[in-house]
């Protein structure tokens, strides 16, 4: 393709029509009338060969091809701006500004506590508001209407107006009460499956069947829940002093180990890792404060996964 014969506002307008998934609403960020806009659209599509977004309703669904364009085009433009529009003088330790992202349980135990000491550090002036983040697909849409800056856990949905980092990968361990661990650094799978277990639930339910069920299925054995709780910090306080057993991310456990009174051990057999993740809108690069945020949430991420 010849790229003198491309106008670069088409891939603007391609990138509002992805994020808007309508003509009209396209238009407006943009600085188009309704009219130039589709007109852009024919454009577009003529230029790729595909009808890159189809009506769907009262707007548009992007095709195959469209969603995978989305990728490079967006970063394209990214990078693009940011040689067009430098910082300008954004100086971190004295920007006043409110980021508001919504984290996991997780994400607040592990993550957040090290991104406040970084913030209070070198930039005091940003004023950080941590909501729950408890219905991710519920949480998405906050974030692609701009109600939020950024999340940050695992098992996130993806979203085509939406870019996400992979900041570091966690795994499972298990913790008893540390005088009935009796200083065993491993627990044997009879015993795992003999001890009652307490689970942590977010949404309420008994969290059944999960990963860990199946694996012990193959060895034709059942676990029994015997409490479920709906805060992931309440877990090790219900296991210190009892027989329960639990399952639990190793970077929260290992934060309890002395202020609960619990023990890490080795799960009796392989639990597959899951990743923390960060996700925020395609266009918060645009903006220094958040563009440095991201990159200090990253720095935090690096310290931890070290």
């Amino acid at each position: 393709m010849n790229l003198t014969a491309v106008d670069l506002n088409l891939l603007v307008a391609f990138e509002a029509l992805i994020e808007e998934r309508h003509v009209t609403r396209a238009a407006e960020p943009i600085g188009l009338a309704q009219p130039s806009m589709s007109s852009a659209l024919r454009r577009l599509r003529a230029l790729f060969a595909d009808e890159l977004f189809l009506r769907a309703g009262a707007g548009m669904q992007p095709t195959e091809k469209a969603l995978v364009l989305a990728g490079p085009i967006g970063e394209a433009l990214r990078q693009i701006r940011g040689v067009l529009a430098p910082d300008q003088g954004f100086d971190p330790s004295t920007t006043r500004r409110r980021i508001t992202i919504a984290a996991t349980d997780y994400g607040d135990l592990v993550l957040v506590p090290e991104l406040i000491r970084l913030l209070r550090a070198e930039a005091p002036g940003i004023d950080l508001a941590v909501r729950p983040l408890i219905d991710a697909t519920a949480a998405l849409a906050r974030l692609e209407r701009g109600e939020l800056d950024a999340l940050i856990g695992g098992h996130l949905p993806d979203s085509p107006r939406c870019v996400r980092h992979r900041l570091f990968e966690e795994r499972f361990v298990c913790i008893r009460d540390v005088a009935r661990a009796n200083g065993s650094e491993h627990l044997s799978l009879g015993d795992y499956a003999a001890l009652p277990h307490a689970l942590f639930s977010a949404a309420g339910g008994d969290g059944l069947p999960s990963v860990i069920d199946a694996l012990l299925a193959r060895e034709g054995l059942k676990r029994r829940v015997a409490m479920t709780l709906a805060h992931v910090v309440a877990v090790p306080f219900a296991v210190a002093g009892t027989d329960l057993v639990a399952t639990m991310a190793e970077r929260v456990a290992r934060r309890f180990t002395d202020v609960a009174g619990v023990a890490v051990v080795t799960p009796p057999f392989d639990i597959p890792a899951f990743a923390i993740d960060l996700v925020h809108n395609r266009r918060a690069t645009e903006d220094p404060a958040l563009r440095w945020f991201l990159d200090a949430v990253s720095r935090c991420a690096r310290r931890l996964a070290g």
